[in-house]
């Protein structure tokens, strides 16, 4: 693999308007879903005679007979499959309803209205339930139902991972865990291999069962998160209110349900059990989610001969520009950029990298001006420069002279619709999915929108561009900008925006009208809490209150 660059390789990934439907806890997607459940089975062999006499006619009816006793011997053992998987299910698998709300990016300081929505979990060791991140996402309240219970159970968020879409509950009530049982993690499955989906989809309120056979495994794209990790696709009947729900291939769980695709008919997804084992190790062992580690590099694949021939190839910081990645910790990288997953089957490479701990170390060979290297790199998950979501958390903001100043993220951009992509600015729209950190904590911090007042008057139309410096001083992030203006010791303040435009006030002035703007828009505060705690920790670098809340 060619090293194009020092670069983090998921922003190429993240333009939501994908083909895959992550939201199946949402009614309102149930159309982006065929209903329909697969009933496909292993393909049954028919024997054929070249020689049409009589004296073999013997022979053809023995053979059918045959065949027709091993197509029921295997429709037997397929009933006694679905049954086992229902029995794991009937004291494992529960259904879960979330009471989530949702922030509004355009009016930073208020919530939208709240939603209800379901979705299904099941039972693992330690008294902990599995579900996906997507179905408790933003909650506000959480309650679990097991299966043949009236009762629906207080459960609260342990952990949650949205890069892999998964998350952890707890409930305390041990009326609820009375005849529970934990379900065991397997294996990834082979090829065409059965996988049962167990889970409360929409339609009914039991339980329900849908059976589907492998159709691959490798990276997809996790719609939620906006990452790219192992995934099974599988042709099993995958609909909202399945997420979270169980895989089960024998007596283990192979997956959890999370995603299908839009416009494909029984085509869904589940996350393996490797991915969810490093989660749930990294919850364990940390008492967090870790998240997932990546090079931060962006890779070409080496499948010409020219290019090799080129790179002398016959066959952080610490990586440079143009470096051919060979192996890694020991396992040969293909020419496609790949590495052996199983018995003819390979994966590309970045799976092994998302596998790794976080702070863990990994030995990489590279070849460099035709000599080969080899180096210990210390891996870690990245950070993007546009956050790609915000969930569970309520976005920052500042106020300042009617101006409302926010950092970008894609959650922002998206208040523009469906299609966020072509109608928000084209400017940020480039910037969140293609600009790159430069320095830790750093946030691009835009003007979201002008609340009219006579000290603003005629800059309305700044609305939307990116801060660049205040007073000759260049922004870091909102907290920065924040702290830059309120310890302004000068009678004016000037920011300097995209497009080399101005914005500049009389100092005092412009802090008297902030208070009367937010009383006129019933604004309680003129900055987000998470400011608001900084300015009351002792350790903050702020030196003085970048606020005053509305008396």
């Amino acid at each position: 693999m060619l090293l194009r660059s020092i670069r983090t390789a998921e922003h190429l990934r993240r333009i939501s308007a994908s083909s895959v439907s992550a939201y199946l806890t949402s009614p309102s997607l149930a159309s982006r879903v065929s209903p329909t459940e697969s009933a496909q089975s292993s393909p049954i062999s028919r024997f054929y005679y070249s020689n049409p006499r009589n004296e073999n006619r013997h022979t053809t009816t023995s053979s059918s007979a045959s065949s027709r006793w091993r197509i029921s011997i295997r429709h037997m053992s397929r009933r006694r499959k679905a049954t086992k998987a229902v029995d794991l299910a009937m004291d494992s698998v529960v259904k879960i309803f979330t009471v989530s709300t949702s922030p509004s990016y355009f009016l930073p300081w208020q919530n939208k209205s709240q939603r209800e929505s379901m979705g299904s979990g099941f039972v693992i060791s330690g008294r902990r339930i599995i579900t996906n991140a997507h179905v408790v996402a933003d909650h506000s309240f959480v309650l679990v139902r097991k299966h043949g219970s009236p009762i629906k159970h207080r459960a609260k968020v342990e952990a949650i991972g949205h890069e892999c879409d998964l998350a952890v509950l707890v409930i305390d009530s041990e009326v609820f865990w009375e005849g529970m049982n934990s379900l065991e993690l397997g294996d990834i499955p082979l090829l065409r291999e059965e996988v049962f989906v167990v889970g409360y989809p929409q339609g009914g309120d039991n339980i329900s069962v849908t059976k589907g056979v492998v159709s691959r495994v490798e990276p997809t794209q996790y719609v939620h998160g906006a990452t790219q990790l192992m995934a099974i696709q599988i042709d099993a009947a995958i609909n909202p209110g399945n997420s979270g729900g169980p895989a089960i291939m024998g007596n283990k769980v192979a997956g959890v349900a999370f995603q299908n695709l839009a416009g494909g008919e029984n085509i869904g997804y589940i996350i393996p059990t490797p991915v969810i084992k490093h989660f749930i190790n990294g919850v364990e062992e940390s008492g967090k989610y870790i998240g997932f580690c990546s090079m931060g590099v962006s890779c070409q694949p080496m499948e010409n001969a020219q290019i090799r021939g080129i790179y002398q190839m016959n066959a952080h910081r610490i990586l440079n520009k143009e470096d051919v990645i060979l192996a890694f910790d020991g396992v040969p990288i293909g020419n496609d950029g790949t590495v052996p997953l199983r018995k003819k089957e390979r994966i590309t490479f970045d799976h092994m990298v998302s596998m790794k701990k976080p702070d863990e170390t990994a030995l990489v060979k590279v070849l460099r001006e035709g000599k080969e290297h080899e180096f210990s790199i210390t891996l870690r998950p990245l950070q993007p420069l546009v956050p790609v979501h915000q969930f569970d958390q309520l976005p920052s903001y500042y106020i300042f002279a009617g101006f409302v100043f926010v950092p970008l993220t894609q959650p922002y951009l998206h208040e523009y619709g469906e299609d966020w992509y072509n109608t928000c600015p084209r400017r940020l729209c480039e910037r969140a999915l293609r600009d790159l950190p430069e320095k830790s904590n750093q946030q691009l911090v835009i003007i979201s929108q002008v609340l009219m007042d006579d000290i603003n008057t005629g800059f309305e139309r700044l609305a939307e561009l990116q801060v660049k410096k205040v007073n000759g001083v260049e922004v870091d992030n909102l907290r920065h900008l924040c702290q830059l203006i309120e310890n302004c010791d000068t009678e004016n303040l000037k920011l300097d925006l995209d497009d080399g435009r101005v914005l500049a006030l009389k100092y005092q002035d412009a802090r008297l009208a902030t208070s009367l703007i937010l009383k006129r828009h019933r604004i309680a505060s003129a900055m987000s809490s998470d400011l608001l705690i900084e300015q009351h920790n002792p350790a903050t670098e702020l030196a003085a209150p970048c606020s005053t809340a509305v008396v």
